[in-house]
């Protein structure tokens, strides 16, 4: 969870869209679909025309786990017809594609992929029409530096690789629609050497061995936003098992954090029917996590169903990213400008954790967050650049947001019967904080205007008063 920063598009990118908009012969009718999705941070991430519904993806990852060969197989309707339409991809060679079965004009400028499909299919590019593209890659995949030195994509550990994504280092491995507004359900099938196993999202559904390789088939039916998938190569040791409620958990941990993780990991079930009380019934049928060796990352990232851990986590972390199965993952935000809502109902989590078990009242927590100045640097629902998201204002003045909203509604069953109406609303969707402040006036019937302008939108520290 790191800052980025937006890519300028390429002139050569202008010209390639100047040749497809000109009625080029060859390919279907329509018009192109628009290059980025105007997000406030990242406007070129994303691409309009379509919306992704599934993502096939089977890798085939080399002995050092630094060779890569894909195929994603995108299946997506039309929102327009389409002449031509864009997938976010970098670093890999693209070595064919198909839309619908026929070859399709390829074109590479920056982190665009431009794909011209055959003109023979041009009834299945119209809107409302469902239509499947495959592509065919290859190289070695590369890490994603962040403006701060942080890094994500494809990233190499001590004994094979992990792939993050938050926020746009998902393009690093496969081609697709990466903006958090357009999810998906995935199956993504991983072929690796053995002895190391291949852990994703989702169920591992099929398992095969073959000439000392074999393919981990993993399923991922609960629509998921690009930025959570995730690949995950290494001798883990793991285990599988579920809760009293059904929801099958399986943890890959690497040996050397087995010892130090056990404790917190065997917690799980008690963090997730905890959450559950409080936020509404868990939004996916699995869970789990994936820790590796201390160093192998430098950062927790809220994986959808089983977050990865750089390194044993404590129970406080455990409890922040089991909550984003919840806030981020179910509830995923329509723009990255809206990612307080991930991290403050996150970090809230924390706190109302920390008073029901550690002994310490939310309200103490409050008070230590209210006092520290890197609170204050922005307003949570405003930061000013790509560079601030992950920044201490996104996390612990957005739990501060949710605190007062609490002390406003002045009844906790009131409030949490809130919280877990705010989750079912948008369960499996996309929310932005004008949704959430009216969200929260409907459910009350109270103008807290005064509220958001002093606590989410404000340029200093409020009085506690309120």
């Amino acid at each position: 969870m790191n800052p980025r920063t937006p890519a300028a598009a390429p002139l050569l990118l202008a010209l390639v869209l100047a040749l497809l908009g000109s009625g080029c012969t060859g390919g279907v009718e329509g018009t192109p679909g628009a290059v980025g999705v105007r997000d406030p941070y990242f406007p070129g991430l994303g691409n309009g025309g379509y919306d992704v519904t599934h993502y096939g993806l089977k890798l085939d990852v080399g002995p050092a786990a630094g060779q890569l060969r894909g195929t994603a197989t995108i299946t997506a309707r039309a929102t327009q017809h389409l002449s031509a339409f864009h997938l976010d991809f970098v670093g890999l060679d693209v070595e064919s594609a198909t839309v619908e079965g026929e070859p399709a004009a390829v074109n590479r400028a920056g982190k665009e992929l431009t794909i011209r499909p055959d003109a023979s299919v041009d009834d299945r590019m119209r809107e409302g029409r469902t239509f499947t593209t495959v592509v065919r890659y290859s190289g070695s995949p590369q890490a994603v530096t962040d403006a701060d030195g942080e890094k994500e994509g494809w990233l190499r550990t001590a004994d094979g690789s992990v792939a993050l994504g938050e926020p746009t280092g998902s393009m690093a491995w496969f081609p697709g629609n990466h903006h958090p507004s357009d999810k998906a359900a995935y199956d993504i099938e991983v072929t690796v050497p053995d002895p190391l196993k291949a852990i994703s999202n989702g169920q591992l559904v099929a398992r095969r061995t073959e000439n000392g390789r074999t393919a981990y088939h993993w399923r991922t039916t609960e629509p998921m936003a690009s930025y959570l998938a995730t690949v995950a190569v290494g001798r883990f040791t793991t285990e599988q098992a579920r809760t009293p409620e059904g929801i099958r958990l399986f943890t890959a941990v690497d040996p050397e954090s087995a010892a130090a993780s056990e404790d917190v990991l065997a917690r799980i079930p008690e963090v997730l029917a905890w959450s559950r009380a409080r936020f509404g019934p868990y939004p996916f049928t699995s869970a789990g996590a994936i820790v590796e060796r201390t160093g192998d990352s430098t950062y927790a990232l809220e994986t959808q169903n089983r977050p990865v851990f750089p390194g044993p986590p404590d129970t406080g972390l455990l409890v922040h990213e089991l909550a984003h199965q919840w806030f981020g993952n179910s509830v995923t935000p329509k723009t990255w400008r809206d990612m307080w809502l991930n991290e403050g109902f996150a970090t809230y989590a924390e706190w109302l954790w920390a008073a029901d078990h550690d002994g310490v009242p939310v309200g103490e927590s409050f008070d230590e967050a209210y006092e520290s100045d890197a609170n204050w640097a922005f307003p949570p629902a405003d930061p000013p650049a790509a560079l601030d998201l992950s920044d201490p204002p996104v996390y612990g003045r957005g739990a501060m947001v949710v605190h007062q909203v609490r002390l406003a509604i002045d009844d906790d069953r009131a409030f949490f019967a809130l919280v877990r109406g705010w989750t079912e609303k948008y369960r499996h969707g996309n929310a932005s904080t004008d949704d959430f402040t009216a969200y929260v006036e409907e459910q009350t019937g109270r103008d807290l205007t005064g509220l958001w302008d002093a606590w989410l939108y404000g340029g200093s520290r409020p009085a506690r008063e309120g």
